[in-house]
């Protein structure tokens, strides 16, 4: 294909940018730095530096990608269908009444370091993802386990009364509190990934520095230089080694849309996830090449309120910021990749599930709820922030864009003025963690196929809420609804629960549905499927070598 000029100028600066700023790392390394390390079969590039590498306690995706390939829990994904199949479990029983699940573990499993891994490593690894000491925001996966809950919020303090035990060395017996139709997709999900036990009891908060470390999935950790890369090397004990695919990937975390279209374009990247990592200038051009690739899957981008700080405590003065968005602008304007404007939080397509409508963009009625709330044309209302990711090159210009949108949007509607605030990928995930924060970019990407994995987040005392909103009805009604077997009537109350979350409280504003886009090329590199969760578990992961 035959690039435009303004491409054509595009690529020569960038590819300059890039040259130079390659110059002076190789400059700025230490003498002979990984200068014999041998090269690696696949290399991604992963976006921000990982926050951690703890299953228990991450809550990105880039995390998630490395963690998934470094430990593994009693179900994985297929690679196509994203569907749970057996893992470190090569079978299980459920009850007929849908309480009791009897995993049975395979006779082969062991350590990358040689030791077996056995079902009391798995109740160990649920428990501490449970314990309150260990912070995780995704306790709330465990939720669905007898005592869970409780056990997670310090009302009982004797782990034995948790749902989950070792029958023997191979046989792990879960108990839940009601049938719940996705557990075994739970299963698959880092949070409920098997840890070494013995390494974490011995180094605590070091336990990931130590090395070898343990892992129980497809991959080794073999370095973790922070801003460099993440180098995983494959475990040659690990029970399916035969169908590891490659045997060294490199994930690098590159937040630069220009500086990863460079390492892609000059053979030192093979895949690019992502598409805040394509350049938004040359999107209409890359997206008409064959090895830039689209498709839908289940992710939201929306707007978190701190319903804490005054005045986003007032459910009048949130819903008159929902309304006065205009979301096809935003996507017409800024995204441009056919996301679609979203009224509501979980995304079409959602199985067995089709959400009520939400807040639409309404000038009038926004500016009559705000002055009901006590700022008629803005007057005395407040100025504040909004924080959102980003990293020098432009790795959230898509993020700082809508943000810009918004701004303007608020304060031409509203007569409100907003302070835009960028940080870093951590230090964002912090604020939002603590609430230190007025409003805030926010996105979510399903866990699984199922209407529960979105709105199950903001119940009360869900860690990945991060709104401060707490409503007992709400609650009631996803605790109602995950009781429910009739999937139809689930549905209906699935849907009173997000009417309340998206319209009538409004502690978020949903704005579009994700469009996925990834490059790499068919033609080097095989085993990755398009899916509605976007999971390309690493192990599927090939380079087809050159026929000579």
């Amino acid at each position: 294909m035959t690039l435009s000029k303004r491409a054509r100028r595009f690529f020569s600066r960038a590819r300059f940018c890039f040259l130079n700023c390659g110059v002076l790392l190789v400059c700025l390394l230490p003498s002979g730095c990984a200068r014999h390390e041998p090269p690696a079969d696949i290399t991604i590039i992963n976006a921000a530096e990982p926050e951690s590498l703890d299953p228990a306690i991450i809550t990105g995706q880039p995390e998630l990608r490395a963690v998934q390939g470094l430990f593994e829990g009693l179900t994985r994904l297929d690679p196509k269908t994203a569907r749970p199949i057996p893992g470190l479990a090569e079978r299980w029983e459920i009850s007929p009444d849908g309480l009791v699940y009897t995993f049975h573990l395979r006779t082969n499993l062991v350590w990358s370091t040689g030791k077996p891994i056995t079902a009391d490593d798995l109740v160990y690894s649920w428990i501490r993802a449970l314990n309150p000491a260990t912070a995780s925001d995704y306790a709330g996966q465990l939720f669905y386990l007898k005592n869970a809950g409780d056990f997670n919020a310090g009302k009982i303090r004797d782990p034995a009364l948790v749902g989950v035990r070792a029958m023997d060395k191979c046989t792990v017996r879960a108990e839940l509190n009601h049938p719940t139709a996705f557990f075994l997709d739970l299963c698959a999900f880092p949070t409920l990934y098997v840890v070494p036990r013995q390494t974490i009891e011995k180094y605590g908060d070091r336990w990931l520095m130590v090395r070898p470390l343990p892992s129980s999935g497809p991959y080794e950790l073999a370095a973790w230089r922070l801003n460099d890369k993440i180098r995983l090397k494959k475990n040659h004990r690990y029970w399916d080694a035969t169908n590891t695919q490659s045997e060294i990937i490199d994930l690098l975390p590159v937040g630069s849309p220009i500086t990863s279209l460079n390492l892609y374009e000059n053979g030192q990247a093979d895949i690019v996830w992502d598409k805040d990592l394509v350049p938004v200038e040359l999107l209409d051009v890359l997206l008409k090449r064959p090895d830039f690739h689209t498709f839908n899957y289940l992710g939201t981008y929306f707007i978190r309120l701190n319903v804490t700080h005054k005045p986003f405590d007032d459910p009048r003065v949130r819903r008159a910021l929902a309304l006065a968005i205009d979301k096809n602008r935003i996507v017409k304007k800024i995204t441009k990749a056919g996301e679609q404007p979203a009224s509501h939080l979980v995304p079409d397509g959602t199985a067995n599930y089709t959400s009520p409508a939400g807040l639409d963009y309404n000038q009038e009625l926004a500016r009559k709820l705000l002055a009901e709330a006590g700022y008629p044309g803005g007057k005395g209302f407040p100025r504040f922030n909004y924080i959102f990711n980003a990293a020098a090159g432009g790795a959230a210009k898509m993020h700082e864009n809508v943000a810009i949108e918004l701004q303007q949007m608020w304060r031409d509607t509203l007569g409100i003025e907003m302070e835009l605030r960028q940080m870093e990928w951590k230090v964002y995930l912090g604020a939002q963690s603590h609430l230190d924060y007025d409003s805030s970019r926010s996105s979510w990407i399903g866990d699984y196929n199922d209407p529960q994995t979105f709105l199950g987040m903001f119940t009360s005392d869900d860690g990945n809420n991060r709104t401060g909103w707490k409503n007992k009805n709400y609650d009631a009604l996803i605790r109602e609804a995950n009781e429910q077997p009739d999937l139809s009537a689930r549905a209906k109350i699935f849907q009173s629960a997000e009417t309340l979350l998206v319209h009538d409280e409004a502690p978020i504003i949903p704005l579009f549905f994700y469009v996925g886009i990834n490059y790499f090329d068919t033609n080097k590199i095989q085993g990755i499927y398009p899916n509605i969760l976007d999971s390309h578990p690493l192990q599927s992961i090939r380079k087809i070598k050159p026929q000579k």
